[in-house]
C-alpha cells in the first residue's frame, strides 16, 4: 500500500515537471531574462553587453525591429546602439546616487523589440569603487565627561560614514594614543561601525580639564581612504550636556541696502539638561576674536539675528559667522552654530572727490591754464555705476582737466580773474556716476583772488568846483577832494599831493593832506584882487609800481561886503565929499540940482549903491533919486523959502552888514541974473571937475581892463592845459548912471553864473549860498565869448 502511494505521488511530480517544461518552451519566445554587471564611474560609451546577440536578434533586422530599451527611471543610464546591438553607457552611473548602502546595486531594464512585438528583461549589477572617503559630521567634537565617570565608562562618538559598500566601505577606526580612553567598536545595523571611547582612569577636572584626541576613520580600499576628527574632551563636573544646534549651518541672502532692524534668521539650539543647564544663551563670536564686530545683533535669548549698522557689498560680500548657543551651567556648556550671510550688491555709493592739492588764493593776473586743484575721484561700486564724470558751473572761470585714466582731474582757470568784481569765489564740484539712477556728490571749495595793483585812484568829481567866500582865515581848510581805488589793502591806499607842475603861484598858498585830501589855504583871499583860479590834485595808491590820476579843481572867491561906498561928486578942495550948489530962485518943479557920484569897489548886492537924505532943511523943496543920486527940486521956490539949504545924503551899500558914506551938499538960491553969471563960472568949474571926473574914470577903467586881460590870459592858459567843458572869460560893459557896480558872470559845467548889482536879468536866479550875489542864468551859449565881467557906472 506504502509502494503504491509513493509511485503515485512520482508520477504527479513526473507530469507536473513536464508540464513546466512545456510551458517554458512555449513562451521561450515572448520572454527572457539577461544579466550583466559593471563597475560605477564608467565613461559614456562603455559597453555593457551584446544584447542583440544574447537575445538570439539578427544584426540585419535590427533596424527594422527596433531594438530599444526602456529604463524604469528618469535618468536613461543605459542605451542600445542600433547598429550592433551593444548596450552602453550613456552618462555617469553613481552608485552611491542610485542604491546609496543597497546590496547588490541593480538596474532593471526592458528590452523590446517589434515585428513581432517583444519584451526581455535586462539586469545590470552596478560594482561599486572606492570612490568615496570616510567623513565625520564635523572636523571638530567636543565631548562633556563628568569628572566623577567612573573607569569604564562608554561615551559614544558620532561615527564617520562612508558612502561606498562592502569592502570599500568603513572597516575600522583608529585611536591616538592617550593614557585616559582606549577605542572600541560595535557594529550597529544600518550605521555600521561605531566607535566608543572607554575611560580607562579617572579623571580629574582640576588637574586636566581638558584632553584632546584623534579619531581616524579608514576603509577597506586598495589603496584606503581615511578621515579624522578632533575630540576635546572637557572635563566638568556636572552639567555634561551641551547645546545642540537644529542646523549646524544656516545660510541666508540679502541685499546691501537693507534698512537697520532687517530681519535674517533665527537660530535654534535645544539642551536635554533641565533647570539653569538648560536654558540656553546666543551669542555672536568673531572668527579670530572673542566678539564679533560684524553688523549684525543677535538677541541672547530668542537666537533673532537682525541687521544693525550698514552693509556694503563693496567691502564685503560674505559674512561667516559663528553663532555660540552656551547653557547657563556652572561650567557652561555650547556649542557653535556657523551662519553664511550673502550681501547682493545694489548701485548704493556715491561718486567721491578727494582734494589732494589746494592753491587756495591765486592772484588776478594769473594767465588762464593755472592750475587751482588737483582732486582724485572714486566710486566702489563697479562698471557703469563706478564710472563718473566731474563738473563745475559754467558760469565760473574754472575747468576741468581730466587724467588720461579718468580717475584724476585739475581744475584750472578758464581767463583772467578780477579780484575787484569778485573777490573769492565759491566752486562747487560735481562728480556724478552712470548708474541708473545716477548717484552724485559734491565739494565746495574756495578760491581767493589775490589783489594786484592794476587801478588807478578815481576822484568822486572831476573836475571839482569850489565856491570860496573872500577873507577865509589862514591856514583853515577850505575844501577837500576825495579819491577811491578799488584795489584792496597797500595797493588802496591812497595819498594826495599838489600838481606842482601846473605853476608854483598856487604851490605857495595853497597845502593838501596827503592822508585825507584836505586843502588848506595859507592865506587869506580877496576877490578884489584874485576872482579865480585854478590848480590840480595827484591822487597815488601804495602800490609797486604806483598808479596815479588827477583831477583839475577850479575855485571861484566869491565877494564879501568889505568895501564901503566912495563919494566921487562932489568932492571939496580939501578931498571932503562936501560942495555947493548955486540954482536960480526961479527954477520950476523937478529941476536938477546936482548928482551924487559914488564908487563901491564890491560886486552884486555888495556894490549895490542907494542914495537917502540924512539931513535936509526943508523936506518940500528938494528930493533924491534913491537909485540914481540925482537931487531934484520938489517944487517952485517962494519968496520966503531960505536962500540957502544944507543937504547930507547918505550913500550906503546893499550887503548884510551895510557900508556908508555921506556927502554934504550946500545949495543956495541966487538971483536970475547972479546965476547967469555964477553959471558961466560954474561951468568953467565944472569942466575943471568933469576933467578930473573923467581922468579917475579913466584911470579906474584902465586898471580893471588890465585885470580882465590879465584873467582872461589865465584862463585861457589853464583852458588849454586840461580840456573841459569849463568857460570863464570876462566880458566888460560900461553903463555910467551915478553908480559903479561890477557884476560878473561865469561857467561851470552847463551852468552860467552871473554876480550882479542891482538890477537883475529877467529869468535869472539866485544860487543858494552865495550870500544872495550869484544868479544862475538860462543857457543861451553861441559861444564862449558870451561869459565875462559887466562894470556899470
Amino acid at each position: 500500500m506504502e509502494k503504491e502511494d509513493f509511485n503515485g505521488r512520482w508520477r504527479v511530480v513526473w507530469i507536473s515537471f513536464c508540464l513546466a517544461l512545456l510551458f517554458m518552451s512555449r513562451f521561450q519566445g515572448i520572454s527572457a531574462q539577461i544579466r550583466y554587471s559593471i563597475q560605477e564611474e564608467s565613461k559614456s560609451g562603455t559597453a555593457v553587453g551584446n544584447v542583440a546577440k544574447d537575445l538570439g536578434l539578427e544584426l540585419g533586422r535590427l533596424a527594422d525591429r527596433n531594438l530599444r530599451v526602456v529604463s524604469g527611471t528618469k535618468q536613461d543610464l543605459f542605451v542600445v546602439n542600433p547598429r550592433d546591438g551593444f548596450l552602453i553607457v550613456n552618462q555617469r552611473v553613481d552608485r552611491e546616487e542610485l542604491c546609496e548602502k543597497t546590496l547588490p546595486c541593480i538596474t532593471s531594464l526592458k528590452a523590446v523589440v517589434e515585428n513581432p512585438l517583444e519584451m526581455h528583461q535586462v539586469t545590470v549589477e552596478i560594482l561599486d569603487v572606492n570612490d568615496n572617503s570616510p567623513k565625520f559630521p564635523e572636523e571638530n567634537y567636543t565631548l562633556e565627561v563628568l569628572e566623577s565617570a567612573v573607569v569604564g565608562s562608554r561615551f559614544q562618538i558620532e561615527g564617520a560614514h562612508d558612502l561606498d559598500v562592502g569592502v570599500n566601505s568603513l572597516q575600522s577606526y583608529k585611536l591616538n594614543h592617550n593614557q585616559y580612553f582606549r577605542l572600541e567598536t560595535e557594529e550597529f545595523g544600518e550605521d555600521g561601525k561605531v566607535p566608543f571611547l572607554i575611560l580607562q582612569r579617572p579623571l580629574d577636572r582640576e588637574h586636566t580639564a581638558q584632553h584632546l584626541l584623534l579619531l581616524t576613520a579608514i576603509d577597506g580600499g586598495k589603496p584606503p581612504k581615511s578621515c579624522t576628527i578632533n575630540i576635546t574632551i572637557a572635563v566638568s563636573d556636572v552639567n555634561d550636556n551641551s547645546p545642540v544646534c537644529d542646523k549646524q549651518k544656516y545660510t541666508i541672502t540679502i541685499k546691501e541696502t537693507a534698512p537697520v532692524g532687517t530681519f535674517l534668521l533665527s537660530i535654534n539650539a535645544s539642551d536635554s539638561d533641565e533647570g539653569v543647564n538648560g536654558e540656553i544663551e546666543y551669542s555672536l563670536r568673531s572668527k579670530f576674536r572673542g566678539l564679533a564686530s560684524d553688523p549684525f545683533e543677535l538677541d541672547s535669548k530668542t537666537g533673532k539675528l537682525t541687521v544693525k549698522g550698514s552693509l556694503d557689498y563693496e567691502g564685503k560680500q560674505i559674512y561667516e559667522l559663528k553663532i555660540l548657543a552656551a547653557d547657563k551651567g556652572a561650567v557652561s556648556l555650547s556649542t557653535h552654530c556657523n551662519v553664511v550671510i550673502r550681501v547682493e550688491d545694489e548701485n548704493d555709493n556715491k561718486p567721491q572727490i578727494d582734494i589732494t592739492s589746494l592753491s587756495s588764493r591765486i592772484p588776478e593776473d594769473a594767465p588762464p591754464g593755472t592750475v587751482v586743484a588737483l582732486m582724485g575721484v572714486t566710486d566702489l561700486d563697479s562698471g557703469v555705476n563706478g564710472q563718473v564724470v566731474c563738473s563745475v558751473p559754467s558760469h565760473l572761470p574754472f575747468d576741468l582737466k581730466p587724467s588720461p585714466d579718468g580717475l584724476s582731474y585739475s581744475l584750472v582757470t578758464k581767463n583772467y580773474l578780477d579780484k575787484e568784481t569778485m573777490q573769492m569765489y565759491t566752486i562747487t564740484i560735481t562728480v556724478k556716476d552712470l548708474g541708473r539712477p545716477a548717484l552724485s556728490s559734491t565739494k565746495v571749495i574756495h578760491v581767493t583772488v589775490i589783489d594786484v595793483n592794476d587801478n588807478s585812484p578815481v576822484f568822486s568829481n572831476n573836475p571839482y568846483t569850489f565856491y570860496l567866500t573872500e577873507n577865509n582865515k589862514a591856514g583853515l581848510s577850505i575844501f577837500s577832494v576825495s579819491a577811491t581805488d578799488a584795489d584792496a589793502d597797500e595797493n588802496a591806499i591812497v595819498t594826495y599831493s599838489l600838481d606842482r607842475g601846473l605853476g608854483p603861484s598856487f604851490a605857495a598858498f595853497l597845502n593838501v593832506n596827503e592822508g585825507d585830501g584836505t586843502i588848506t589855504a595859507l592865506k587869506s583871499f580877496d576877490f578884489e584882487t584874485l576872482k579865480t583860479f585854478q590848480f590840480q590834485v595827484v591822487a597815488t595808491d601804495s602800490g609797486t609800481p604806483p598808479l596815479s590820476n588827477n583831477v583839475t579843481v577850479n575855485v571861484f572867491i566869491l565877494d564879501q561886503n568889505d568895501n564901503a561906498p566912495v563919494i566921487l561928486y562932489p568932492l571939496s578942495s580939501n578931498g571932503s565929499a562936501e560942495g555947493v550948489e548955486e540954482i536960480p530962485r526961479n527954477v520950476n518943479a523937478g529941476h536938477l540940482v546936482t548928482k551924487v557920484r559914488a564908487y563901491d569897489a564890491d560886486i552884486g548886492y555888495n556894490g549895490w549903491l542907494l542914495f537917502s537924505l540924512l539931513e535936509v532943511t526943508d523936506h518940500s523943496l528938494f528930493g533924491l533919486d534913491r537909485y540914481t543920486g540925482q537931487i531934484r527940486t520938489l517944487r517952485s521956490f517962494t519968496e520966503t523959502d531960505e536962500a540957502e539949504h544944507k543937504l547930507v545924503i547918505l550913500v550906503k551899500d546893499n550887503g548884510n552888514v551895510s557900508l556908508s558914506a555921506t556927502a554934504t551938499v550946500i545949495v543956495k538960491l541966487v538971483e536970475p541974473k547972479e546965476a547967469f553969471a555964477a553959471s558961466d563960472v560954474k561951468n568953467v568949474a565944472k569942466l575943471d571937475d568933469d576933467d578930473n571926473l573923467t581922468f579917475y574914470l579913466m584911470i579906474t577903467l584902465g586898471a580893471v581892463s588890465v585885470l580882465f586881460l590879465i584873467s582872461i590870459i589865465v584862463l585861457i592858459a589853464m583852458q588849454c592845459s586840461k580840456s573841459t567843458d569849463y568857460t570863464s572869460k570876462y566880458l566888460q560893459e560900461t553903463n555910467y548912471d551915478g553908480t559903479l557896480c561890477h557884476s560878473i558872470q561865469y561857467r561851470s559845467g552847463d551852468k552860467r553864473y552871473m554876480l550882479v548889482g542891482p538890477r537883475m536879468s529877467i529869468g535869472s536866479t539866485i544860487v543858494p549860498g552865495s550870500h544872495a550875489n550869484t544868479l544862475v542864468l538860462p543857457d543861451r551859449r553861441k559861444t564862449s565869448e558870451e561869459v565875462g565881467t559887466l562894470f556899470r557906472i
